[in-house]
Formats: structure tokens, sequence, C-alpha cells
């Protein structure tokens, strides 16, 4: 089966003082995502506030389309790590460099919407916000490896 292409307009862009793609220490950054205001006014935020968190969708358009990994790998190509596939992790050089972040609502002026936790650098296309809503919390215990929580250790730190 030929896959269809898909073509995502961004309904607005990422402002935050981060400004190169890099890992860790997403916490000490100040982000928000600024709405295009020729589609959008501030009522397509309205009741955003009223939640304590949203998700985010972005696309990671400043990633070197060169190092983008379709197979298995070393996370962050440290051996101690095991190689796995580009789609058991969630770094930065992925096919289709959709980035998804779940963030707490700071606060909501006009088209802007103030974010804390956002790990997506200053420029980037966002494709669309999505309150985080508790009934779609992972239902069930909840597991992953080692290493995973290893590897963020630092990626929250301020």
């Amino acid at each position: 089966m030929q896959m269809k292409t898909i073509t995502l307009n961004p309904i607005g862009f990422v402002r935050s003082t981060r400004k190169k793609v890099e890992d860790d220490n997403w916490d000490s950054e100040q982000s928000y995502v600024e709405l295009d205001s020729l589609q959008f006014s501030s009522e397509a935020l309205a009741g955003l506030s009223d939640f304590s968190h949203v998700e985010i969708l972005f696309h990671m358009d400043k990633v070197d389309p060169s190092k983008v990994e379709m197979a298995a790998r070393h996370p962050r190509n440290n051996k101690d790590w095991p190689s796995v596939g580009i789609f058991a992790q969630r770094g930065k050089n992925r096919p289709n460099q959709i980035g998804a972040t779940v963030c707490r609502v700071l606060k909501v002026e006009g088209v802007a919407l103030y974010l804390e936790g956002l790990d997506a650098v200053n420029g980037s296309p966002v494709l669309d916000i999505k309150p985080w809503v508790a009934e779609f919390a992972p239902r069930g215990s909840v597991f992953q490896p080692k290493w995973i929580s290893e590897l963020m250790l630092k990626y929250w730190q301020s």
C-alpha cells in the first residue's frame, strides 16, 4: 500500500528562551505558544485556563534531517543503554519530527498560551493544542525500562 502525503499547517509557533536544539534542563526555559492571529482569535483558547495541563504537538523543524533515525540505536549514543528502535524512545531525531509534551498551563493572554515544561525550541511550529484530560491518562499500571528513567534524570532540571 502506498502512503498518502499529509500536509499540516501550523496553528502557531513556540516562543521560548531556548534557541538551540539541546537535551536536558527544560524547566529552566520560559515559553509560550503564540497562535497565528490570521487564523485564530483569543476565542480559540477560551476555557483552556480551566485546565491544569495541555498537550502540545509540535514539529521539531530545527533537527538536522540527516540525523533522523529510522531503525534502532542506543539512546543518546550511550552504549550503557540498550539499542532500541526509534519508536521505543522519545528522541528528537525521529521520522516526521513530531514532538508531543504535556505542559502545565500558567496563563492565557490573548492568543498566547503560557506554559511550564514545554521542550520545544523558539520558533518551532505548533500543530495542535489539546487539554490534558485525566480520563485519557493511561489506565492500569504503568511501567518502563530503567534506562529511560536514567536518561530523564536531568531532562526537566533547571
